[in-house]
């Protein structure tokens, strides 16, 4: 039998806590480890605790979840970060996947909805609620603007992509998740409204997004 996922919740509310920690530790399947109300102190618990997945709300009190979750990715701590939180706006959603989240579940999911989602974040997977997936693939099936303009992050993607790097390296250089980039290069795909990575390093030289065109 395989090891228990480990656990750390962080989240600012005590029943929140006291009621996922409760919820996990009837199932052998997994163990929690630690409890944080706040970013920092989410941050601090990853490093000492090792914990396999962290449960992470975005809106607490001091350093808010998608400021730990970038300082996690800085800090190189492996733990895979699933957001657990009321909100499912473009505005919590985009910055928490861009700063390197695995996955992004709703509150009121079903329990069985839950526990799937830590063992598929356990597992390295994208896990997102239904809601939260029908809104990154709707603005991926929207019209690119007229300008394809990129956004900071995605040009540095497609300028390490152009530099011959692959996801996981491009993800170690930016202290994000393969995950991230892959979802920063479908962005850049629709922007650029290429198919693959080769059409889109020689879409970003046509546009001058990469400097001047390569000659043959």
């Amino acid at each position: 039998m395989s090891d228990p996922i480990k656990l750390l919740i962080a989240d600012d509310h005590p029943v929140v806590r006291d009621g996922l920690s409760s919820m996990f530790t009837r199932d052998p399947e997994f163990t929690v480890v630690g409890e944080a109300a706040d970013g920092a102190e989410a941050v601090r618990l990853a490093e000492a605790l090792g914990p396999d997945v962290i449960l992470m709300d975005l809106r607490m009190a001091g350093m808010d979840g998608v400021t730990a979750i970038a300082e996690l990715s800085r800090r190189g701590v492996p733990a895979r970060v699933l957001v657990l939180t009321t909100y499912d706006t473009d505005s919590h959603v985009l910055p928490a996947i861009e700063a390197g989240a695995t996955g992004y579940l709703l509150k009121d999911a079903p329990r069985d909805e839950l526990l799937r989602a830590v063992r598929a974040a356990a597992r390295g997977e994208v896990a997102l609620s239904p809601s939260v997936a029908a809104r990154l693939m709707s603005r991926l099936r929207a019209p690119a603007p007229s300008t394809g303009s990129l956004s900071r992050r995605e040009l540095e993607v497609l300028r390490l992509v152009a530099a011959g790097h692959t996801n996981r390296e491009a993800a170690a250089r930016l202290f994000i998740t393969e995950a991230t980039v892959k979802t920063h290069l479908l962005n850049i795909y629709a922007k650029l409204d290429v198919n693959d990575r080769a059409a889109a390093v020689a879409e970003g030289y046509n546009r001058g997004l990469l400097g001047a065109p390569k000659r043959p």
